[in-house]
């Protein structure tokens, strides 16, 4: 006969599975000996051994007791029912293991391949790994509101990396990144740049933003997303203003302010 260690030790599970087992009524609690301990025969270590089997197997507590008391049909039924569920965690367990090991590839994570280039093209010409981070957040919120027209736009903000204006100005707010505190040689380049750049899109008709640009609240959200990216945002909004624009995601004419 046998303690309830040295029962547990032979049918390789710990005492305080043992006494959970009892707790749940799924192994029965022997009655006290004589001397008012608890004893386990031979019979005890099978049916613990069948439960730490079934167990191991991946089989829930819950549905051991029945599985343990089935007859042959109904255990098949059973062994197929979880097998096909463990069939489905073993998929999901794949898939999360496939997202993990895309962590490692960075922008690929949340985003489209055809993304990922448009960043990758932004890193070539000069954008900071901080400029970056900043672009990857605002396509996280575009592509999550737009899935569907995001890989529209990329041609064309492609195309837009020919001008010279654009890509000094994604090496200039890179520099601004860098710096500690505001360089206004640095900040007054980039509005000069932006402003630029805007006027042009005015004259060519180019800020009808359609339906995208009166989304109020995704417009909002990818102004909060930039102003909250530095505190040096708010200097480079004043010195947009001076030249007559505000907004970062939906540019827009302004009064200037006087003097």
């Amino acid at each position: 006969m046998l303690t309830i260690g040295q029962l547990a030790a032979y049918a390789g599970v710990t005492v305080r599975a043992v006494r959970h087992y009892h707790q749940i009524g799924l192994f029965p609690e022997p009655e006290r000996d004589a001397s008012g301990y608890r004893t386990y025969g031979a019979p005890a270590v099978v049916s613990l051994i069948k439960i730490r089997t079934l167990a191991d197997a991946g089989v829930p507590l819950t549905q051991i007791a029945r599985m343990l008391e089935a007859d042959e049909a109904t255990l098949a039924a059973t062994v197929e029912q979880i097998d096909a569920r463990l069939r489905a965690e073993i998929e999901r367990l794949e898939a999360s293991r496939r997202q993990v090991r895309r962590l490692a590839a960075g922008d690929s994570l949340v985003l489209p391949p055809e993304i990922v280039a448009y960043l990758d093209r932004l890193r070539e010409i000069g954008a900071s790994e901080r400029m970056l981070a900043g672009e990857r957040d605002g396509w996280i919120l575009v592509s999550a509101r737009w899935p569907d027209k995001v890989l529209e736009w990329i041609p064309a903000k492609l195309a837009q990396l020919e001008d010279p204006r654009l890509v000094r100005l994604y090496q200039v707010l890179s520099q601004l990144l860098e710096t500690e505190g505001i360089d206004d040689r640095l900040a007054n380049e980039a509005a000069d740049i932006m402003a630029d750049l805007a006027d042009q899109a005015e004259a060519a008709g180019e800020l009808d933003y359609g339906a995208e640009g009166r989304d109020e609240m995704s417009i909002a959200l990818l102004d909060d997303l930039a102003d909250a990216a530095d505190k040096r945002a708010e200097r480079l909004r004043e010195l947009m203003r001076e030249r007559g624009w505000d907004g970062w995601t939906r540019m827009q004419r302004v009064a200037k302010p006087p003097g």
